[in-house]
């Protein structure tokens, strides 16, 4: 694997690029009419430039012009060029949202249309470790069609937890941060192959948030839109389909991921995800748009509890940071495998238990009502 200074060079890097780059894609965004008006889904109160995204993709090519001018870092080109223009696919369609509106069947075919050229490009994810089961091999056929809904499934979350100023961008970089010390410890007792990308995406992905974040803490100054979330979606997908899609070796120490690697993403990003799976039962429930916007996701709610909106993006951040610490723990140590599933049952048990009732609450009856002398 290549040493950890190359890694925090590309990372620093697409952090730089991208917080430069902000200026000049603010002026573009608002020229273009790429602005985010108040509405009832945003908590902000002014028209915002959704330039975040733009600025993204500058880091994004920055940090790849420096991955391919280090020479530690052996790469292929066509997979190199397959994620980059997967991810400038993506970016362009939810850039082009953030100007006029593009239909959500028409943002789903581009989906598909990236994880296609994923797939293409050997960014596909080949082996699956079902629980108590076994590893399976996947055909051509359940590839394709599982790496298409592995994509489809990052960029939706990372776009549903777009809510509140810095929301998205810390939990990405957090969850990226920690994708990209997973897969460099598995690089470094043979796991991963010295070739593998998935930490090169992680930590582009880390690297471009924190180069943004600074204009998008609140109160922000501009937002990553639909482009930003999209292109960071392939930057997620494209790391961890590398990672946990295409090794076949067990990794002793790791009961945990034993028995299902592909969790791996879904455990540290599980704020997002966790919301995107609440958002979609619960415009099932009221027969609405699974894409329509509403202010029920978990942020808005701890607004509602009386949290501030800065204090709401951290208790975020903190739940992502606490669920990739219990991730990476037995991972570098050697020990505690049986806590990892025992601590994360714990955290979703409370989480649960502190937002259910608050999704599904009982009509009130009037009868139940103390009565007043």
């Amino acid at each position: 694997m290549p040493p950890i200074w190359a890694y925090i060079l590309v990372g620093v890097i697409a952090a730089a690029a991208t917080f430069t780059s902000v200026a000049l894609t603010t002026r573009i965004a608002v020229r273009l009419n790429a602005v985010v008006m108040p509405g009832d889904r945003g908590v902000h109160h002014t028209p915002t430039p959704a330039a975040g995204g733009a600025a993204m993709m500058v880091g994004v090519i920055a940090a790849l012009i420096a991955v391919l001018a280090i020479s530690s870092f052996s790469t292929d080109l066509t997979h190199i060029f397959g994620v980059l223009i997967a991810t400038l696919l993506l970016f362009a369609v939810g850039f082009l949202d953030d100007q006029r509106f593009v239909s959500a069947p028409a943002k789903l075919a581009a989906m598909a249309a990236a994880a296609v050229l994923l797939f293409i490009t050997d960014t596909s994810i080949e082996v699956f470790r079902i629980p108590f089961y076994d590893l399976v091999l996947l055909s051509d056929d359940w590839s394709l069609l599982i790496t298409v809904l592995w994509v489809i499934g990052m960029a939706n979350a990372v776009n549903l937890v777009d809510g509140l100023d810095g929301l998205a961008a810390g939990i990405v970089a957090i969850g990226a941060g920690a994708i990209c010390l997973y897969a460099i410890r598995l690089g470094d007792v043979g796991v991963l192959d010295a070739s593998n990308t998935g930490a090169i995406w992680a930590v582009i992905a880390c690297g471009v948030c924190v180069g943004f974040l600074p204009h998008n803490v609140y109160p922000a100054r501009v937002f990553m839109g639909d482009g930003g979330a999209l292109l960071l979606g392939a930057l997620l997908a494209a790391s961890t389909i590398s990672v946990g899609g295409q090794s076949t070796p067990e990794f002793s120490g790791q009961a945990f991921f034993f028995y299902a690697p592909l969790v791996i993403p879904l455990v540290i990003l599980g704020v997002p995800i966790v919301d995107t799976a609440f958002a979609i039962a619960r415009r099932a429930l009221k027969r609405s748009d699974v894409a329509a916007a509403d202010r029920e996701h978990m942020h808005h709610r701890l607004i509602r509890l009386g949290h501030g909106h800065r204090r709401a993006v951290l208790i975020m951040w903190l739940w992502t940071t606490l669920l990739a610490a219990l991730v990476l723990y037995p991972t570098y140590t050697g020990r505690g495998d049986a806590l990892v599933p025992i601590g994360i049952a714990a955290l979703a048990l409370l989480l649960y238990t502190f937002f259910l009732p608050r999704y599904f609450k009982p009509p009130i009856n009037s009868s139940d009502l103390p009565h007043l002398p």
